[in-house]
């Protein structure tokens, strides 16, 4: 590229050069007689003359514009494609894995260092996403070998005891394994909520709500918990398969995160200055602002990170322990970080506050259809 922008360069210099002596020639010279010019104070030039004197130094001109264009482009070619040799150089890092390598381009604000702006910010982007898919990789991989070890050690303990009654191994095998499908299908959920959704239409958030509700005031009623609901017209565009997953995962979080007996859910959805929201608030344990930042991400329950167990727990569970951990409908911790991921790829905002007293509000914000 710099040999190109360096023949260029002396291409162009040597053309403005022809260019200007035919200028000479045609305008100038071809008025001058080609015929003896005689004069009383001595000698006068003619046509031939003058041809004479001048194609030579014309060529020693474009010669001499030919050395300068091609030393002075080669110069300048050098200095304009040398902030791209960074940037190329930083890509090559980056693609060794040297992720947190940045450009950080110093200068006038022109083409190539906004490119680099860009570059950085695509690179910051890249970092976070990688580390982010590194710790669900993690955290995923731990929580899927906790019931298989919980499996493990069931099968163990009947082995080794085959005068065992097996009814309660098989109804704690039944649950272990209905948790690991759960799980999975909670990851499979995420993974398609990441992506852009896959048919958009227009929907009534209102109505998936109050589908929501219905289908788990059961699941309310059997913890004791009064739900009330206040729903306005609310229209999205989006996918309404999982915009209805996002509504039913913020009440199945109110129901589960409650306070059994006497606790209570309020749910209302309304919409005005261009967007629709959804708004789920419940009472419960209290919750800091430090653990409300971090229960959007993947496995967070509660107020602390999920576990997830160990062989001991899971011998313990072989035992007759509780194979959920956290009671009935504990919930994989996969719950608010698929809302986040949905409510991301539909262009909205999720708040999580925690309210005094106890409880948390979770407000959707999303993109208000015409």
């Amino acid at each position: 590229m710099r040999w190109k922008l360096t023949l260029s360069y002396a291409g162009f210099l040597l053309v403005a050069g022809v260019l200007l002596l035919l200028v000479v020639w045609i305008f100038l010279l071809r008025y001058v007689p080609n015929v003896p010019i005689n004069a009383s104070d001595g000698f006068v030039p003619n046509r031939t003359d003058l041809q004479r004197a001048f194609f030579p130094a014309a060529a020693a001109t474009l010669g001499f514009l030919l050395v300068v264009g091609l030393l002075g482009g080669w110069i300048l070619a050098g200095r304009m494609l040398t902030p791209l040799q960074r940037i190329t150089g930083a890509a090559r890092r980056v693609a060794a894995g040297q992720l947190s390598h940045r450009i950080r381009m110093g200068g006038r604000a022109d083409e190539i260092r906004e490119l680099s702006d860009v570059f950085d910010t695509m690179l910051d982007r890249v970092e976070d996403h990688v580390a982010e898919q590194q710790r669900f990789a993690a955290n995923a991989s731990h929580e899927l070998r906790t019931p298989l070890a919980i499996s493990q050690a069931i099968l163990e303990v009947a082995q080794s005891d085959p005068d065992r009654d097996l009814r309660g191994d098989v109804d704690r095998l039944h649950a272990v394994n209905a948790r690991s499908i759960a799980l999975t299908e909670a990851l499979l959920l995420l993974s398609r909520a990441g992506n852009a959704p896959a048919r958009t239409e227009r929907t009534d958030l209102s109505l998936l709500t109050e589908d929501a509700v219905e289908t788990l005031v059961p699941f309310a009623d059997e913890r004791g918990l009064r739900v009330t609901i206040d729903t306005a017209d609310a229209p999205v565009i989006g996918d309404p398969v999982l915009l209805m997953q996002m509504a039913s995962n913020l009440v199945h979080n109110a129901i589960v995160h409650n306070c059994p007996g006497y606790g209570s859910i309020t749910v209302s959805t309304s919409s005005g200055g261009g967007v629709s929201r959804l708004t789920v608030e419940n009472t419960g344990p209290v919750v800091s602002a430090e653990q409300a930042a971090t229960l959007t991400e993947p496995f967070q329950r509660g107020s602390e990170r999920t576990r997830g167990g160990d062989i001991s727990r899971s011998r313990d569970v072989s035992r007759g322990g509780d194979v959920s951990r956290g009671g009935d409908h504990a919930g994989v911790g996969l719950g608010l970080a698929i809302v986040s991921t949905i409510v991301r790829t539909h262009g909205g905002s999720l708040t999580l506050t925690p309210l005094v007293g106890g409880g948390l509000r979770v407000a959707v914000v999303l993109p208000s259809s015409p």
